[in-house]
């Protein structure tokens, strides 16, 4: 490689990026056979009718479930009882607006070269993210008010339901949604299926950006790019609370299995890192992913390692969220599966 000098401990490095990106692949790999043994099953039972209900099976987690096995209506409407969908239409635009501006303002005065840092990979990330939502929120707005949405699960009260439903208790679990004859619900589109998958990838880059940030690159970097002024303190609290603010109102899952999404994220930037480098480019954006050190291997493993307690933290604000407001507001909030 033209532009890095290769020694016997780089290997290591490598061989800790591509177990992690393996790794994640497997996990990946295997929640999609799962979700196509649940669809396989859902569908050779035929469950939506007149008398039947359409919900997951006992032990399955709908947050495992490919966004294609979900309703639309869960992109687009919010966890609150009662909270038109446009309110959450808005937070998401006035966050894209907010959010380009910024990194517009970044542009213009970094140029182009500024997306070599990991900062402006996860903020572009963030900004496709309400992008997405914005366009499937503003459909699911027209929906809403041509009245072909279905109904949300936990909208509307428990139903009584027939013999033949009781037959399937042990399969099927009741949560309250019901579905009359002839209504069957939208699948989700692609769009919605990169909105879940930019959802789970953010939730932990974003903790993982500002956290080395705020504690490790502020205090110590000598680097006059990364010093604190409006700009940089802008991207890397903005982010956060732009996502928290949208975690509050959406009813989207964070599974445990949307840690792969962000690891292969980081190690795609890693492995652009590698490749500018051999190209050329002497400097690093972070100190701690250069090669040239012995203690090389040390910083990537701890890297590898970091990334399970940033998705964990995001995880944990989900489940409090859920556990927390269930609790105070059990007529207001619906309540969903990490």
């Amino acid at each position: 490689m033209a532009g890095i000098l290769i020694q016997w401990y780089d290997f290591i490095c490598f061989g800790i990026v591509g177990i992690a990106m393996f790794g994640a692949l497997y996990v990946l790999c295997c929640c999609k056979i799962k979700q196509q043994r649940y669809q396989t099953l859902i569908d050779d039972h035929n469950i939506i009718s007149r008398h039947e209900i359409l919900l997951p099976l006992q032990g399955c987690d709908q947050s495992s479930l490919s966004p294609s096995a979900v309703e639309i209506g869960s992109f687009s409407s919010s966890c609150w009882r009662g909270i038109h969908p446009v309110w959450l239409l808005a937070t998401r635009f006035v966050s894209l607006v907010v959010l380009c501006i910024f990194l517009t303002w970044d542009v213009l005065l970094y140029n182009y070269s500024i997306f070599v840092y990991y900062t402006e990979w996860t903020f572009t990330l963030l900004i496709v993210y309400f992008a997405i939502g914005t366009i499937i929120s503003a459909y699911g707005c027209v929906r809403y008010y041509s009245n072909k949405l279905a109904p949300r699960p936990g909208d509307t009260a428990d139903h009584e339901i027939d013999n033949k439903a009781k037959t399937n208790k042990s399969m099927f679990k009741l949560q309250g949604q019901y579905y009359n004859e002839d209504t069957v619900p939208q699948r989700a589109s692609f769009w919605s299926y990169v909105l879940q998958i930019s959802y789970q990838t953010c939730a932990g880059s974003v903790i993982l950006t500002d956290i080395v940030f705020w504690f490790i690159i502020l205090p110590y970097s000598s680097n006059s790019h990364l010093q604190l002024n409006l700009l940089m303190g802008g991207m890397h609290s903005l982010n956060i609370i732009f996502l928290l603010i949208d975690t509050c109102l959406n009813t989207l899952p964070l599974p445990w299995s949307g840690l792969a999404y962000f690891v292969l994220w980081s190690c795609c930037y890693v492995i652009f890192q590698w490749l500018i480098h051999a190209c050329g480019l002497i400097w690093w954006p972070y100190p701690f992913l250069e090669l040239s050190t012995p203690w090389a291997p040390l910083w990537y493993f701890c890297l590898a390692v970091f990334h399970l307690p940033c998705y964990g933290i995001y995880w944990l604000l989900v489940a409090f969220k859920n556990s927390t407001f269930s609790t105070l507001f059990p007529q207001a909030f619906v309540r969903h599966s990490c």
